[in-house]
């Protein structure tokens, strides 16, 4: 992949230590698309988990919270495992390709992902691999971007979670309120649809991907809140990534209790925040109407937003989101809440 990172380097990426792309030289201006322009950004801070073999999709199916046999080589689906108490270990989208499927998540998680599955392999004819190296994973947003992107392919995936491949290149639509794709492609082929594609899509770095996905409400589980949900905390199931009818797996008694016999205490909620510093994922949220000193609620992501403060996505008590909620401490900078693109 350090060729790739070349490409991008003599196009004008400024990449990290972790070989993520930060920006392109104007991270203001890049920022400011995430809300309604063409943009185009290597999606380096995610990695892949490939599943593969005779028994991959029985094996997935026994583990993950959404119905694997709804996934083909046209349609895609968000999914999430959970540990025996229900809790999301790791949340991720299934693409198939060929005969393996692609578990496309946060790259600090593949490892965990990755072992987890390998425990319940057993004498299955399947093997788990992680596998970031082996593909460039792209982000593609804005009307623009999408007909230069049917032109160039000759078509795109027509509805949100569908599929479309061209000559090695798998292409997914996203959810959103402007056409958003992830794009899965050989290395080799990388610089040439990125030439192709930047003709009218804006480069950009990690953060505006990162704002245009809370901006579509779609949870992601990272190491600092690993354990911390259960699915429908974080409306997975809200977003097509929890079925309640396909039968057993890894947690499905606490998920189908929540479900059906329980009421659900916490939700995902998106907020603005006026803070110091940026908030971070799994960091505490508190109420002064509480006279514990206890969390109501939990970060679940958050990114810069072009006007000033952070936009975020965060877990909180329902009850606590009737009244002032606030970060860090009773005495923090304060949440406004807003509105998910989603109803629940």
């Amino acid at each position: 992949m350090s060729d790739w990172q070349d490409f991008l380097r003599a196009r004008g990426a400024r990449i990290d230590d972790d070989g993520v792309v930060v920006d392109f030289g104007s991270p203001e201006a890049e920022l400011a698309l995430a809300s309604g322009g063409d943009l185009i950004t290597d999606l380096s801070q995610l990695g892949l988990v490939t599943v593969s073999g005779a028994d991959a999709a029985a094996l997935l199916q026994g583990q993950q919270t959404s119905d694997v046999r709804e996934v083909s080589a046209s349609r895609s689906q968000l999914g999430g495992v959970c540990s025996n108490k229900g809790r999301l270990i790791a949340t991720y989208r299934v693409v198939q390709r060929d005969a393996t499927y692609c578990l496309v998540l946060p790259r600090a998680q593949t490892a965990t992902l990755a072992a987890r599955l390998r425990l319940y392999v057993l004498r299955s004819k399947a093997s788990v691999a992680e596998a970031s190296g082996e593909l460039v994973l792209l982000g593609l947003q804005g009307a623009g971007a999408a007909m230069r992107a049917q032109s160039l392919l000759g078509g795109l995936p027509p509805a949100v979670d569908d599929v479309r491949h061209y000559a090695g290149l798998t292409m997914v639509r996203l959810r959103g309120a402007l056409p958003r794709f992830l794009i899965l492609l050989p290395p080799a082929r990388a610089p040439e649809i990125w030439s192709a594609l930047a003709e009218v899509a804006n480069p950009v770095g990690q953060a505006p991907w990162g704002l245009s996905e809370i901006y579509a409400g779609v949870p992601q589980v990272f190491p600092e809140t690993r354990e911390a949900f259960v699915p429908q905390m974080v409306n997975l199931e809200a977003v097509g990534g929890v079925s309640f009818n396909k039968g057993c797996y890894t947690g499905q008694e606490i998920v189908a209790r929540t479900q059906y016999l329980g009421r659900l205490k916490r939700r995902m909620y998106r907020a603005h925040v006026d803070s110091p510093s940026p908030p971070t994922p799994g960091q505490d949220l508190f109420s002064p109407a509480d006279p514990s000193d206890q969390s109501v609620g939990k970060v679940v992501a958050a990114e810069a937003h072009p006007g000033g403060g952070y936009e975020l996505l965060a877990v909180i008590q329902n009850e606590a989101a009737q009244a002032p909620v606030h970060l860090g401490a009773k005495d923090g900078p304060l949440l406004a809440l807003g509105e998910l693109p989603y109803p629940l």
